[in-house]
């Protein structure tokens, strides 16, 4: 069941302010500051996970038990896909240089993604969270978000379009592929990537060389299979990661006149949970936290929820804030009454107010 935070009195709104004051109050709680001992324990972990995975791959040779370690490897990457997550927002050192090219050795060489796509699109997508035409993530692809889309969509695409809500976790098993296959294209089209050359190299080595090893380790029938494995892990965990965070939030329009912190509060969804599921969603399941400080070392959100939650009430923001399973539910029903052409579901009607007359 999803919860918004009461409102618990009247303030005025006063949308050049209100972010600045809660800004004010976050940093006066030293929530801001760097947090290097807990990156160094979460790389060690990273590292001794490699570590563990590895000495199985070369261990066990051609034995079924090969697919447990695909699966452990696809929980691996995308733990370290969270990581150079938390790099690319500027959050692990204090120097913006640090951070890009631990993003870039974690996103190329570890997990097989290209950091420069991913922040172009992350980028825009922090930015514009949910704003039709601005954010990427709710683009027309493979699935439809935008009612306005649907009617566009035939044959068996429209089929699939029609019940992408069942569809979605399916589909997701292919989205690990899919990562890699954009990462190389964006490699080979883009020129003026930064650090072009650099990318490709790493790329190669992990896209090239870790099937390869598997390969020679397992024999080349198991090594399908166990790529298979390792794809489809990888894919389901970062979509099933990435998607309740947003997606069944209300969608704004590109002409839309809504300030930062409400932009970011009301598209925004948390998920409930404690160590576990923080671990497990590399502590995106504080996505409003996340989107209103994006350089705040993620170990940080937890405490600063309470700030903004408070906050939020005082103003009169809606907070929402959901268990996971809930959050797919909503998910779920959000793409099938889209991909029947309904209007927006899930309008809520203080985004309504600020819609352009």
């Amino acid at each position: 069941m999803t919860t918004t935070a009461a409102p618990t009195s009247r303030v005025t709104r006063n949308p050049q302010r209100d972010f600045l004051e809660l800004s004010r109050r976050v940093k006066a709680a030293g929530l801001m500051n760097r947090r290097p001992g807990w990156y160094i324990f979460r790389g060690v972990m990273l590292l001794a996970g490699f570590a563990g995975a590895t000495a199985l791959l070369l261990t066990l040779g051609s034995s079924p038990w090969q697919l447990a370690v695909a699966a452990l490897f696809g929980v691996l990457f995308t733990q370290a896909a969270f990581l150079g997550h938390d790099a690319a927002h500027q959050q692990v050192f204090s120097t913006g240089p640090r951070n890009e090219l631990l993003s870039q050795l974690v996103a190329n060489l570890v997990v097989g993604l290209s950091h420069g796509w991913w922040a172009f699109k992350h980028g825009r997508h922090h930015a514009n969270p949910n704003v039709i035409g601005k954010d990427g993530d709710i683009a027309t692809g493979a699935l439809v978000f935008d009612p306005d889309d649907v009617s566009e969509r035939t044959g068996i695409v429209g089929w699939i379009t029609r019940h992408q809500g069942w569809l979605f976790f399916p589909m997701l098993t292919l989205e690990g592929l899919n990562l890699h296959v954009s990462a190389i294209k964006t490699i080979i089209n883009d020129e003026t990537m930064h650090r072009r050359g650099l990318e490709a190299a790493l790329l190669a080595v992990r896209l090239i060389g870790f099937p390869a090893l598997v390969v020679v380790v397992a024999g080349p029938v198991l090594a399908v299979a166990f790529m298979a494995v390792q794809l489809v892990v990888f894919g389901v965990y970062m979509g099933a990661t990435f998607a309740p965070n947003h997606k069944g939030m209300p969608l704004l329009p590109k002409e839309s006149r809504v300030d930062f912190l409400r932009r970011q509060v009301m598209t925004s969804r948390n998920i409930r949970g404690g160590a576990l599921m923080t671990w497990g969603m590399g502590g995106l399941n504080y996505q409003i936290e996340h989107h209103l400080f994006p350089r705040m070392p993620s170990v940080n959100l937890r405490q600063t929820r309470k700030i903004v939650r408070e906050y939020c009430a005082e103003r009169n923001v809606p907070y929402t804030e959901t268990g996971l399973f809930a959050a797919y539910g909503i998910v779920i029903r959000y793409l099938n009454r889209v991909g029947l052409g309904h209007a927006d579901p899930f309008e809520c009607p203080i985004v309504a107010s600020y819609r352009p007359v």
